[in-house]
């Protein structure tokens, strides 16, 4: 694909809106859009959110801009949809896990078919890619249902495999393991958010990615 002078969406949560790099500018998207000229590169990033409907009303309120609701309000022009997330709904989502069966935004499961299909309506024609969550600490603590991040991982390369979509599966290709100490100081030193560091290289391992599409 060649991305010059393309118009890409980017959904995603606090690593999109830039928490972990010093300024807006180094947040991946930014750099893809600084390296390849894109005409238009559009960070919908809001920390905290998470794909699926939560139960209870979290604080902040923000938090409970699900990826689903937010994507209907991103600009349709777009020639390329890149979405980044997950890794909220395993931190700290209240929604159910879910099933393979589910079509409704208030599992897990559900919420990605819900945004998947949807995607796929709206941009018809268009690229979009999902990215995995990256690896973080402490992600084999079971949540409340007793699911792990991989599971979370496996969800959204199973469901995007229904939908022929495109994965970038970052937590099996970033090189980013916050639980080995070197590689936590040097890419992601809270052990979740990129600093700029990790911020280049989810760049680089996107950009590698969309050329080869």
């Amino acid at each position: 694909m060649e991305l010059h002078n393309l118009k890409i969406n980017f959904l995603g949560d606090s690593i999109t809106e830039g928490v972990g790099a010093s300024c807006v500018e180094k947040v991946y998207y930014n750099l893809l859009k600084e390296r390849f000229q894109l005409k238009e590169a559009r960070g919908y990033g809001v920390s905290g959110t998470r794909f699926a409907k939560q139960r209870s009303i979290s604080e902040p309120p923000s938090f409970d801009l699900d990826f689903v609701m937010r994507a209907k309000e991103m600009d349709k022009d777009a020639d390329v949809v890149v979405v980044f997330g997950g890794t909220n709904d395993y931190g700290h989502g209240d929604a159910p896990f879910g099933t393979d069966s589910d079509r409704i935004q208030d599992t897990f499961c559900g919420a990605c078919h819900t945004l998947m299909r949807y995607l796929k309506e709206t941009y018809v024609g268009k690229t979009v890619v999902f990215m995995t969550p990256l690896h973080r600490e402490n992600e084999k603590e079971p949540r409340f249902d007793g699911h792990i991040l991989a599971d979370f991982v496996k969800v959204i390369k199973d469901t995007a495999e229904q939908y022929s979509i495109p994965v970038l599966d970052l937590y099996g290709m970033s090189g980013i393991q916050p639980d080995i100490p070197a590689i936590k100081e040097a890419f992601a030193p809270d052990g979740l958010h990129p600093n700029d560091a990790g911020q280049q290289v989810i760049a680089d391992r996107l950009a590698s990615f969309l050329l080869a599409y």
